[in-house]
């Protein structure tokens, strides 16, 4: 925006509060129109002013929230102090002016008194002159104070606005508040805060208002105790806070106090480099026969998992919920290695948006129907590649599980919909592209036949109605490095009200992702009949490993799983000869949401 734009926008904001004869109004317009924090962020600025009528601390809380929450710059720092004199500077000309009409009208009231008593005598007309004079003069140093005080203020702004901007203390997870939080060990405090504002960047992105429920540290903690009982699986949840500093680490075990270990040496400037060569080494097609991703899959274990792995092996926790912030998200965590084993060969896992935001009921899906839907080739109109072991995955998973599979001109929004009306499905299970994009929840979607169904739009088909335990995407791919990709994959399971997905941060290879399915679904069916029943993520784990240790290949046209061997049909192109143990062809593959 121009300065002629700023000064308009002020003046239509201000000029009720800092109307003539104050002079403040062309002061404020100068001094703003030459501000480069100001030009930067005139949205702020035309968002915060549309309300002068608030306190100090309200007008710090409007200022973080429009200039974006835990991402305050050094120029929003300098923002968030002017505003809020303005804001003072403003509800005093207010009280002033209300003062000088208040004043006003008691003239006009003196002077009818005045014209109804002319012909009394002249005493009475000079002590009435002399009243005038004397509030007039008193009006004068009223402005004279005003003028004084506001010409200190702005000298003393422009004079240190260089010192404020090289010392922010931006507000949210970043901020000074939070680092006093953690230094007193309030970890209770923390928790909430991570929490509130994690639930916050989702809700923003999805413009959502998902109403949930406060969860503290201790709430958190039984929940996680009860749950131990439940499935006989020990979880914990690490809370994982990139910060310019160093990496916060929070710890919540069942029925313990939590813990915080701070990194240091993980830096965000330091961490983000390695988070991407850790990506980039694992999704490299030409690397699938080397282990360069290893380097940084180690530092990455020795940031994140090594200072907690005491406190892990002392609670026997083997399921670990990942709560992180910006930059890991879309991270593949179960391939981080401590030197002798992926982290995945330790724990089941399982991502979240925020503990506050995921379904904590569990559910045995042993005898749950499957509807499995997906596309060979997708219509012309689509203009998508084809996936030609889609038929082969969705039989395997028909032979297994009771239910439904359609495919091709069948995959349609419409008959999905019709389908979950006539049965009730625990799982849907859905072979085909999908993306998270960069930008709004608009620009990702869910590729059907003919036509795509936006992530925005997924809430509207209300699959949390009866309630859906399980999405399985198997052909995703998420834009690394994005925060908003990272939120739209992230949250996939919010979005979408099933109680759990499974999807991949990448597009797998057709035979990497027909083995991975095939086994997937092999685990989540077995279980003793005296054990409880296997957790989705848990099977998603035994997937994982069956690809390590080599016991799902494909071999001379068959697909070996722990099941046996299932040939490949001609109607699937020849599939050369896989070894499946690099991260490439099953870090991918990610539970979001509840890992139960």
């Amino acid at each position: 925006m121009q300065a002629a734009g700023v000064q308009r926008m002020l003046r239509e904001r201000l000029a009720p509060a800092l109307s003539p004869p104050y002079p403040l109004q062309c002061l404020l317009f100068a001094y703003l129109s030459r501000s480069a924090i100001f030009m930067q962020n005139s949205c702020i600025i035309y968002k915060t002013l549309h309300n002068l009528r608030i306190s100090g601390y309200q007008g710090r809380s409007l200022v973080r929230q429009e200039s974006g929450g835990a991402g305050f710059s050094a120029d929003r720092g300098c923002l968030a102090l002017v505003l809020n004199a303005i804001i003072a500077i403003a509800s005093t000309v207010n009280y002033l002016q209300e003062a000088r009409s208040a004043t006003e009208q008691g003239d006009r009231t003196r002077k009818k008194r005045f014209l109804l008593r002319r012909q009394r005598p002249k005493t009475m007309h000079h002590k009435s002159q002399q009243h005038r004079q004397k509030l007039a003069a008193q009006k004068k140093i009223k402005r004279a104070i005003f003028y004084c005080l506001t010409a200190i203020f702005f000298c003393w702004s422009t004079a240190n606005l260089a010192t404020i901007a090289q010392k922010p203390y931006p507000g949210g997870l970043q901020g000074q508040e939070m680092r006093e939080i953690l230094d007193r060990g309030n970890l209770t405090e923390a928790v909430t805060r991570i929490e509130k504002d994690w639930e916050e960047d989702y809700q923003k992105y999805f413009e959502q208002d998902f109403a949930a429920r406060d969860k503290t540290a201790q709430s958190i903690s039984k929940t996680l105790s009860r749950l131990a009982v439940q499935t006989k699986k020990k979880p914990a949840l690490i809370y994982a806070i990139p910060r310019t500093d160093q990496l916060e680490l929070i710890l919540i075990l069942p029925d313990r106090p939590p813990i915080n270990r701070s990194v240091p040496s993980a830096q965000k400037d330091k961490l983000v480099p390695v988070v991407q060569a850790f990506t980039s080494e694992i999704t490299k097609v030409a690397q699938i026969n080397t282990t360069s991703y290893l380097e940084s899959a180690q530092q990455l274990y020795q940031w994140i998992i090594a200072p907690l792995e005491a406190d892990l092996k002392i609670a026997k926790i083997d399921t670990l919920l990942f709560c992180v912030g910006e930059g890991l998200r879309t991270v593949p965590l179960a391939a981080m290695h401590d030197g002798q084993q992926f982290l995945i060969e330790k724990y089941s896992m399982s991502r979240i948006p925020a503990f506050k935001l995921i379904d904590i009921n569990y559910a045995d899906l042993r005898n749950s129907h499957v509807l499995a839907m997906g596309a060979e080739n997708f219509s012309e109109t689509a203009n998508k590649q084809p996936l030609p072991a889609v038929p082969l995955e969705l039989s395997a998973i028909a032979r297994q599980w009771p239910g439904q599979s359609f495919i091709n001109e069948d995959f349609t929004i419409v008959n999905l919909q019709s389908q979950r009306l006539q049965q009730r499905y625990g799982i849907i299970h859905l072979a085909t592209h999908a993306e998270f994009r960069p930008g709004t929840p608009d620009n990702s979607y869910i590729q059907f036949w003919d036509t795509q169904l936006r992530l925005s739009q997924m809430r509207d088909l209300k699959w949390n109605n009866p309630p859906l335990e399980l999405l399985v995407l198997s052909a995703c791919r998420t834009a690394s490095g994005d925060k908003e990709a990272e939120l739209g994959f992230g949250g996939l399971a919010l979005q979408s009200g099933a109680k759990s997905a499974l999807a991949s941060l990448w597009y797998v290879s057709d035979a990497g992702t027909l083995a991975l399915m095939t086994e997937f679904y092999q685990q989540l069916k077995i279980s003793k009949p005296q054990d409880p029943p296997i957790i989705k993520a848990e099977a998603l784990r035994q997937a994982q490993i069956a690809a390590i240790k080599g016991k799902v290949t494909i071999e001379n046209g068959q697909l070996r799983s722990s099941r046996g061997e299932t040939p490949l049909p001609p109607s699937i192109p020849k599939l050369e000869s896989k070894n499946l143990s690099h991260p490439y062809y099953w870090a991918a593959f990610s539970t979001i949401g509840s890992p139960w």
